[in-house]
């Protein structure tokens, strides 16, 4: 939702109607859900609960980071630095409850489902995914391997204009190739960085991943390394963080049923043309697409949705560990291709808002030709991470 708010614009404003409500959301919101259904995914939309208590360290520095773009943004306007100005003003786009209504309220009246998670929508993700309600998260947050879901896709969602391709990712293979448990894995999450708690000094990628591979465990690493040399933070909650990753608060998989709808189109008219003055012509357009998608049976793979690049594969070794790793971040440290750009507006900016996918894969394969398979999608609505190099 954020990125919608950020780069649906008319002359580097977001939409609004006539009384003055952003509208930026909406329009992307509902342009891109076609686009998903036409090509053959069905999105389930997660949105955010309540942020778990360890996080509120990284929401208080969140804080800090934009009161200092609001400095930033006032230096540059009195200095009618015009680039600076729009840079530092979409570091405080935020998205509110009302956008968050808004969108479900639109979801609905497409006739698509959305799940409200009671804590992190990754880790409720993960769980639908482990479950079998989804067959992946797609996310460019790589917590969602640290929750534990099954497949991690990236980049399905990204701009045709970027050209990237979906990276897919296959949890019991990482583990597999790194010679690592699931535990193991989440500390090594942890020494590299997470919302949830602080870091060793001086422990970046490699040598953690050294660490973990000779120690097995942050509490072996504590006890083996010099604390003057690498100091732990003071009341480090890395034990709590660990707990969090194995055992979220998800939402309850046996009582979730995924269905999608014909689209309400009197409903949607009213919403967004009478209420948000978008063109009736449009939506009206827009709900002939939706209808069509649901009526075709023409859903494929997901390189119809975009080139698809194939999963890991078993040949791929771990990195050598005398190979440099570009950034002391999970993020990255796992990446099976390059980091998706990002403009220097994006970079460095954390927002509520960010909007991933999940895809489940449908149970009945009979009725498919070889190599044919219908790919659903599961929207996560979470906090934008921080690039933090």
């Amino acid at each position: 939702m954020y990125q919608f708010l950020i780069a649906v614009r008319q002359d580097g404003n977001v939409l609004q109607n006539e009384d003055g409500e952003t509208t930026s959301h909406l329009m992307g919101m509902f342009y891109r859900t076609i686009r998903i259904l036409e090509s053959g995914i069905k999105p389930v939309y997660v949105f955010d609960g309540k942020p778990p208590q360890l996080k509120s360290g990284e929401l208080e520095k969140r804080g800090e980071r934009r009161a200092e773009a609001e400095k930033l943004l006032a230096q540059a306007q009195e200095a009618g630095e015009q680039e600076n100005i729009d840079k530092f003003s979409k570091r405080l786009v935020k998205v509110t409850k009302q956008h968050n209504d808004e969108c479900k309220r639109l979801l609905t009246l497409m006739g698509v489902p959305y799940i409200e998670a009671p804590c992190e929508a990754e880790a409720s993700c993960a769980a639908l995914v482990k479950t079998g309600k989804v067959y992946a998260t797609a996310t460019e947050d790589m917590d969602g391997l640290t929750f534990g879901t099954s497949v991690l896709l990236r980049h399905l969602t990204a701009s045709e204009a970027k050209k990237l391709p979906i990276q897919e990712f296959h949890f019991s293979r990482i583990l597999q190739e790194m010679g690592l448990t699931h535990q193991q894995f989440i500390d090594l999450c942890i020494l590299l960085g997470c919302d949830y708690c602080g870091t060793i000094k001086g422990i970046g990628p490699k040598r953690a991943i050294d660490l973990i591979k000779q120690h097995g465990s942050i509490e072996e690493i504590l006890d083996n390394i010099d604390p003057n040399k690498h100091p732990a933070p003071e009341e480090w909650l890395y034990k709590q963080a660990r707990d969090l990753f194995l055992e979220p608060e998800v939402v309850d998989c046996d009582t979730v049923e995924l269905k999608w709808n014909e689209p309400d189109e009197d409903g949607l008219i009213q919403f967004m043309c009478a209420e948000k003055q978008f063109s009736e012509d449009r939506i009206r357009n827009g709900c002939k697409k939706i209808t069509k998608s649901r009526q075709g049976s023409t859903q494929g793979r997901l390189d119809t949705f975009f080139t698809v690049t194939g999963s890991i594969s078993s040949k791929r070794k771990v990195q050598n560990k005398d190979e440099p790793i570009s950034s002391v971040y999970m993020n990255r440290a796992f990446e099976s291709g390059e980091q998706p750009e990002m403009t220097n507006d994006e970079s460095d900016t954390i927002h509520y808002g960010e909007i991933n996918f999940s895809a489940v894969r449908t149970k009945n394969h009979s009725e498919r030709s070889s190599g044919q398979e219908i790919i659903y999608a599961e929207v996560c609505h979470q906090g934008k991470k921080m690039n933090q190099d």
